[in-house]
Order: C-alpha cells, then structure tokens, then sequence
C-alpha cells in the first residue's frame, strides 16, 4: 500500500510559479513511476508529467518549458516545479504513483492561476 500526500498548491498571479510537492509512503517509490494530473470540473483528468525510476521525464505540451519533474529518492517525494504559470493552469493537481501495475493516487491540491 502506497499513500500519497501532496502540498504546495495555493492562490498565484498569471506568470508567477508554484512548487508541488508529493510525499510517499512505503518502500517502493525508488522502483515508481510517478506522476503529476490535473483536472477541472467536468473534464478528464489527464497527465501532466511524469518521471520513471530512471529518471526520464515526460511532459504534457501544453506545459512543456514551463514545469519540470523532479524526484527524491532518499526523501520518497516528487516535485512539480511550475513558472510562468497561465490561468488556463487552474485546477486540482493528483500525484499519482505506478509500481507493481497498480496506481495509487493522492488526495489532490488546489492550484489557481488569477489576478
């Protein structure tokens, strides 16, 4: 069982960054793919970026050069580095976890992007 806590999200001005953070629980996060999703009212939650055990990112293109994955194996958490941020960035930020083919998902944090 994985669980997955995630800060960082809040209130920000169009162009202004924001740092997320996901700590996990467990034994495995070094063998994880973890990633960040998004999603507003009424839409699909969809991938944002993602970083496998090895290290290779994968990025939406709607924010690739402006957020970057990064991950801690020693402190089992993820970050999502987000700049330049746009208000079509507004949404409920979800870590999300793969190992063993299963997913795990954390509760969610809040991001808006508004002046």
């Amino acid at each position: 069982q994985v669980q997955l806590v995630e800060s960082g999200g809040g209130l920000v001005q169009p162009g202004g960054s924001l740092r997320l953070s996901c700590a996990a629980s467990g034994s495995a996060f070094s063998i994880s793919t973890m990633g960040w999703y998004r999603q507003v009212p009424g839409k699909q939650r969809e991938l944002v970026a993602s970083i496998t055990s090895r290290g290779s990112t994968n990025y939406a293109d709607s924010v690739k050069g402006r957020f970057t994955i990064a991950r801690d194996n020693a402190k089992n958490t993820v970050y999502l580095q987000m700049n330049s941020l746009k208000p079509e960035d507004t949404a409920d930020y979800y870590c999300n976890s793969r190992v063993f083919l299963l997913d795990y998902w954390g509760q969610g944090t809040q991001v808006t992007v508004s002046s």
